[in-house]
């Protein structure tokens, strides 16, 4: 099954975030044997462009997480890091342009997201805007909702004593978690939180006195990230690591809705509760939506997997977007 071959092979290389290089000449290779002219975009990271004059764009990143499993296929799922996020994506990619005779989409493969999303912003720099579709885990549903998200760093102070004293003292990490179950509890309608990382204590008999959390937050686009500092604010200092906004879709969540029913498939929608390369391609003007085959949810664990039809009905939506690209030119 050539779709599992490819998937295969694109696992079996290594990529996690900031060692991008072998998956990024596996692909110029690939590329360049089907007869196309990859682009190596390069300044802090590289990307990859195929057809760097298209108005419509397929987006997805090459970078991993760090490998937590390597590739199994069990007759109905594959398994592997990287299988979902996103080289689902990319393997429909290469089998849409087996089949694409006129290329009219552009492709742009990105470094970094899973870091600091530095490929997107390369390639926002050198192209103008436009419309994109960014291939992530959607279950093959337009995404045309895109949430924001907050990621924040509380610290928290006490006073140490003695082990067997804690009367004495303030326990610092007590205190951090009084406070995260607080906040947590006062959120509005459609805000998330995850404690990602809690800091504190030590290996001596002794009360904890300083104790530091990570907090990400992710909240629709109604809700902007002003009003979210505000609300944590009222439960302590802390300091904003990183933001983004979120929005919905325009034109860009219609012609991929057109390009679904292109290839016989239900049109569905969703929201992307992740933050995204979209979130840079929008900052910069762009018309993006996201969409792509498999589950989120197993995404960065031991359990990613995905079901290869997906990545095929994803191919065939491909090739129908290009077909829908000619006749909008």
């Amino acid at each position: 099954m050539e779709t599992l071959e490819i998937l295969k092979r694109l696992v079996e290389i290594p990529s996690p975030s900031g060692k991008e290089d072998e998956l990024i000449e596996f692909l110029v290779d690939t590329f360049e044997e089907m007869g196309y002219e990859p682009t190596i975009l390069e300044d802090e990271v590289k990307d990859v462009v195929v057809n760097p004059k298209a108005k419509i764009w397929i987006a997805t990143h090459l970078d991993t997480v760090p490998v937590k499993r390597g590739f199994e296929f069990d007759g109905v799922y594959a398994y592997g890091t990287g299988v979902c996020d996103t080289k689902g994506s990319i393997t429909a990619i290469i089998l849409a342009l087996k089949e694409i005779e006129d290329l009219r989409i552009g492709i742009a493969l990105f470094s970094d997201e899973e870091e600091g999303g530095r490929g997107s912003k390369i390639f926002v720099e050198r192209f103008e805007p436009g419309v994109a579709v960014v291939m992530e885990p959607t279950s093959l549903r337009i995404a045309n909702v895109h949430y924001g998200s907050l990621e924040v760093e509380m610290e928290f102070r006490g006073e140490s004593a003695h082990g067997s004293t804690p009367e004495f003292g303030k326990n610092a990490i007590e205190m951090a978690i009084r406070t995260v179950l607080d906040l947590k509890n006062s959120l509005g309608k459609g805000i998330k939180m995850l404690v990602q990382k809690i800091e504190g204590g030590w290996d001596e008999y002794a009360v904890p006195d300083l104790c530091r959390v990570r907090l990400d937050f992710v909240f629709p686009p109604e809700i902007g990230s002003e009003d979210l500092v505000a609300m944590i604010s009222r439960f302590g200092k802390f300091e904003v690591i990183e933001r983004s906004e979120g929005f919905v879709s325009g034109r860009s969540a219609e012609i991929l809705a057109d390009a679904i029913r292109m290839a016989g498939m239900k049109v569905e929608y969703c929201a992307m509760p992740s933050w995204t390369d979209a979130v840079n391609l929008r900052a910069a003007g762009w018309d993006v939506v996201v969409f792509g085959p498999g589950e989120l949810h197993y995404c960065h664990t031991p359990k990613e997997r995905i079901d290869p039809k997906e990545i095929e009905m994803a191919k065939d939506v491909l090739t129908a977007l290009n077909d829908l690209a000619r006749r909008l030119e």
